[in-house]
């Protein structure tokens, strides 16, 4: 399948991926935002609008009278930003993708392996509850109209950019110089973790994919890890032995709100998934990049990027307390 699409944002973590992917199997592929990122940029052949999607009628002015087979939206993230979206798209294309995410399951899950059956509610994360607002909202279109939608809920799907055990940059530098880091709760939780590059098999296999109109599904690995084995397959990349200090995930949010929000309302739970779905929709799907491989991208690239970033002192400032406080 190929034909045009049209991603808004394209140069982020997850969509990036899937932005390569879809140009190498023939997509006519176009990229809006608000400028080419250095970390990511798009690859060539593929066309980048620089617009911002904040701003009242940026996207149809960019786009004008042009047609899509599909719009990928990775940009919205609440109903008023999803509806102004819509409005602008909705009438350009034959399939609109919604970026939602699977932390917006039941939280905590009452059930395991997770499937698209399991009811949206997370009272801990409004990140979360936005997104499934713009569910409903997205499916009662296509019960009243036939909105050509498609849900897509990524869970933590990473690249090499990415920290993973959370606590921003400042976390994994200490993992990667042997020094003491913090993983929340016992350790033993299980997690899953998904590359970009895999995504981006399902994902693109979605695209223009007719039997995915009006269904919401998810797309991970099916690799478990314990957040104690993530930490420490992690320091092996760089060499190191992982030295961890285990610390309650409401203690880290009592000093943080922003990194004990990703904890309470989503990664302090045992979270795997029934990918039985996204795999009949798209039957080559396969994860071929386990952790450990990821693990070494992440390694190699914080050892050639070492510049402070930002929030990285504050967090670290965090982290000194917690250890103070919990180490034994």
């Amino acid at each position: 399948m190929s034909g045009r699409v049209l991603f808004l944002g394209g140069t982020g973590v997850i969509s990036a991926g899937s932005v390569a992917l879809a140009a190498q199997r023939g997509w006519e592929v176009t990229v809006l935002n608000r400028g080419q990122s250095t970390v990511r940029p798009v690859p060539d052949g593929v066309e980048l609008i620089s617009a911002d999607v904040r701003q009242p009628g940026a996207i149809a002015a960019a786009i004008g009278s042009r047609r899509f087979d599909v719009v990928c939206d990775f940009l919205s993230f609440t109903t008023d930003q999803l509806t102004s979206t819509l409005g602008q798209v909705e009438h350009s294309t034959e399939q609109y993708v919604f970026i939602s995410t699977a932390s917006a399951y039941q939280t905590p899950p009452t059930i395991l392996p997770i499937t698209e059956a399991v009811p949206l509610s997370n009272p801990y994360w409004q990140y979360s509850r936005d997104k499934a607002a713009c569910e409903r909202y997205l499916f009662d279109r296509w019960q009243t109209d036939r909105l050509p939608v498609t849900v897509v809920r990524p869970s933590h799907t990473y690249d090499k950019t990415m920290t993973v055990l959370g606590g921003r940059h400042a976390m994994v530098r200490r993992l990667f110089s042997g020094d003491e880091v913090i993983v929340h709760g016992d350790g033993s939780s299980l997690w899953t973790l998904t590359h970009t590059s895999d995504f981006a098999k399902g994902f693109v296999g979605l695209l223009g994919n007719a039997s995915a109109i009006g269904l919401a599904v998810h797309i991970t690995s099916d690799e478990w890890l314990t957040w104690d084995q993530i930490a420490r397959v992690l320091a092996r990349a760089a060499g190191k032995e992982a030295s961890i200090v285990h610390v309650p995930s409401d203690a880290i949010a009592a000093l943080d709100p922003d990194w004990g929000d990703g904890l309470l309302g989503d990664k302090a739970n045992c979270t795997i998934f029934d990918n039985s779905l996204i795999k009949r929709l798209v039957p080559d799907f396969a994860c071929t990049t386990p952790f450990s491989l990821g693990a070494r991208e992440i390694a190699a690239y914080y050892t050639e990027h070492t510049d402070p970033q930002p929030k990285e002192a504050e967090t670290e400032a965090v982290i000194a307390q917690l250890l103070e406080r919990y180490r034994v």
